[in-house]
C-alpha cells in the first residue's frame, strides 16, 4: 500500500473548506497571502501528482460519467484541481485590484464598484464608475483627475502635486470639503507651505452640547505643564500623565501616538461619563487611559481656526457655488452621468474634452459680463 505525505492534512484542509464556504467566512484580506494551510498552488500540483502515481500503483483507474462510482483518491484528485483553480483566479484577482481596491468590473478592469447615489431604479445599486476630481479658480476647472478609489482621502495629494508640477510652488491656499480631511492631507500641505481651509469631519459635532460637555475627552480636560512635561487633569482633579509613546505604520507614514494615564481611578464618581462602554463589574478597577495623536490635533485646530475665520467663510461659500455647482450643473443641466470609454486613460481625456468646453462658455460668459467674481454675501447673515 502506497502513503502519501500529509494525506490526511490535505483532507483536513478540504473539510474545513467545506465549512467555512457553508457558513459563509469573510473573504481573505487583499493584503493576505493566497493559501490553504500554508498549500500553494505549486504545492497542490505535486500533490495531485503523487495522487496519480498512487492511482497507477494501486491500478486504480479515474471514471467519469453517471452510474460510475469515483473512488475516493479521485475525489481528492478532484478537489485539489478545484482548490487550485481557484486560488489562481484569486491570485489573479488580487493582482488586478492591488492593495487599494477590494473589488473591479469584469468590462473595465480600471474601474471599481461604487454606491451611486441616485440611478434610473433609485435603489443605490452598485456600479463601476470613476472617481473624478476637479480643481476650481474663479469658476474655471483648471485641473481634473480621475482615479478608481471609492473616497476622496488619497485624490488630494495627487491633484495639488499635479498643480505644482504645472505651475510650480505658487499654490497659498486649499478649500476642500470634510472628506479630504486627514492627517497625510494636512501634512502635506503643512510641508508645502499651503494653508488649509478644509472642513473637519466632526465640525457639526464640535457646535454640539454633547461634544462640549463629554468628561472622558482630552479636549474638554485641563491642560497643564510641569517641567516641560505636559499632563491633563481630568473632571473629578486627578492627573493623567504621560505613559509612553506608541507609532503606527500608516500609508506613507507613520502616526504617533502618546498614551496618557491616570495612576488610580477608584473611587471616582464619574467612571461611567469618564470610561469608554463603563461596566461596573469588569470595570472596577480600570483606569482611564487615552491616546493622543498630537501632530493631527494640531494640524486639525489649525485648519479649523482657518474655516472659521472671515477668509475661511468666504472659501467655503466660494467652494459650494464654484466647485459644486460645476458637478450639479455636469449631472442636471448637461446630463453627463456616464463614460463612453473604458480605462482610466481615456476617460480622463473623454472629460477633459468636456472640461474645456466648459471653460470656454465660461470665458464667453465673463466676456459678456453675464458671470461676474463672487465676493462674498456683503448684506445676509454668514452661518458659521
Amino acid at each position: 500500500m502506497f502513503m502519501i505525505e500529509g494525506m490526511d492534512k490535505v483532507r483536513e484542509v478540504i473539510e474545513k473548506n467545506r465549512k467555512r464556504k457553508l457558513t459563509k467566512h469573510k473573504k481573505i484580506s487583499n493584503n493576505s497571502i493566497i493559501e490553504i494551510d500554508n498549500c500553494s498552488p505549486l504545492d497542490l500540483l505535486k500533490l495531485q501528482k503523487n495522487l496519480v502515481t498512487i492511482a497507477n500503483g494501486e491500478g486504480i483507474g479515474f471514471v467519469y460519467g453517471k452510474g460510475r462510482k469515483k473512488s475516493e483518491i479521485q475525489q481528492l484528485y478532484e478537489e485539489l484541481e478545484a482548490c487550485g483553480k481557484r486560488l489562481m483566479e484569486y491570485a489573479e484577482s488580487f493582482e488586478i485590484m492591488g492593495k487599494e481596491r477590494n473589488s473591479y468590473s469584469k468590462t473595465d478592469l480600471e474601474a471599481t464598484f461604487m454606491r451611486m447615489k441616485d440611478d434610473h431604479m433609485m435603489n443605490g445599486q452598485l456600479k463601476p464608475a470613476y472617481n473624478v476630481q476637479i480643481a476650481v479658480e474663479n469658476y474655471f476647472i483648471i485641473h481634473a483627475y480621475v482615479s478608481n478609489d471609492r473616497t476622496d482621502y488619497n485624490t488630494l495629494i495627487p491633484v495639488i502635486e499635479k498643480h505644482i508640477d504645472t505651475f510650480g510652488e505658487i499654490l497659498k491656499e486649499t478649500t476642500a470639503d470634510s472628506g479630504y480631511c486627514s492627517e497625510k492631507n494636512l501634512l502635506f500641505l503643512k510641508e508645502h507651505n499651503i494653508e488649509s481651509y478644509i472642513k473637519l469631519q466632526d465640525h457639526e459635532q464640535r457646535k454640539t452640547r454633547a461634544y462640549k460637555e463629554n468628561i472622558g475627552k482630552y479636549y474638554n480636560m485641563t491642560t497643564r505643564i510641569f517641567e516641560d512635561e505636559r499632563y491633563y487633569v481630568c473632571h473629578d482633579g486627578r492627573e493623567l500623565r504621560h505613559i509612553r509613546t506608541e507609532e503606527k505604520e500608516m500609508e506613507g507614514y507613520t502616526q504617533t501616538l502618546e498614551v496618557y494615564g491616570c495612576a488610580d481611578c477608584s473611587g471616582c464618581e464619574h467612571k461611567a461619563e469618564c470610561l469608554y462602554k463603563y461596566d461596573p463589574e469588569k470595570d472596577a478597577d480600570k483606569n482611564k487611559v487615552m491616546k493622543i495623536n498630537e501632530r493631527w490635533e494640531e494640524l486639525k485646530e489649525k485648519s479649523h481656526a482657518n474655516i472659521q475665520s472671515k477668509k475661511g467663510i468666504l472659501n467655503r461659500q466660494i467652494r459650494s457655488i464654484q466647485t459644486e455647482g460645476h458637478f450639479g450643473d455636469i449631472k442636471e443641466n448637461d446630463n453627463f452621468r456616464r463614460f463612453n470609454h473604458r480605462s482610466t486613460e481615456k476617460v480622463y481625456k473623454e472629460f477633459m474634452l468636456y472640461v474645456i468646453s466648459r471653460n470656454i462658455n465660461k470665458y464667453h460668459r465673463f466676456l459678456n459680463s453675464k458671470l461676474q467674481k463672487f465676493k462674498g454675501k456683503k448684506e445676509e447673515n454668514i452661518a458659521s
